[in-house]
């Protein structure tokens, strides 16, 4: 039993230079699961916080698993991620530093349960984000000349 992608984070590696990654488990109430099972997840929004001790996914949304009728969850509550307190007091040390945040990359479910794969991320410049654009499209130029060459 492989991993299966749920959600992915693709504006993550556009806006931010990624530097560590850690596998977080997640505290989720019954209907979420089912929710997260089905494919019905955004992590477009969401972030992660550190407050006294316990890492949190904010703003990430779990569609509302329509056969829960009134026992469902709300869909942008704060779950809790659960890490080692050793990966915690790793990722507050590089947090505290100056334009350092951690942003959630995707949600799959491994041996059936779900996990969210984090990372402490330093934002980009816009003059970065170009870079990468043009590094991206002369690649993709030298791929499709060496492509016309194989014909």
């Amino acid at each position: 039993m492989g991993i299966k992608v749920v959600a992915t984070n693709r504006k993550a590696h556009h806006e931010y230079f990624l530097l560590d990654t850690y596998e977080a488990g997640i505290a989720l109430q019954g209907s979420e699961i089912k929710s997260i099972r089905a494919g019905r997840v955004s992590l477009a929004q969401a972030y992660v916080t550190v407050e006294a001790n316990e890492v949190w996914l904010v703003n990430a949304h779990v569609a509302p698993y329509e056969q829960a009728n009134r026992y469902n969850h709300d869909p942008l509550r704060r779950r809790k991620l659960l890490l080692h307190q050793k990966e915690i007091r790793e990722i507050w040390g590089n947090v505290r530093q100056k334009g350092v945040t951690i942003v959630p990359l995707r949600m799959y479910l491994k041996e059936g349960r779900a996990k969210v794969e984090i990372a402490v991320a330093k934002g980009k410049k816009l003059y970065d984000k170009r870079a990468d654009l043009a590094e991206r499209d002369a690649q993709r130029e030298m791929d499709r000349q060496v492509k016309k060459r194989d014909y």
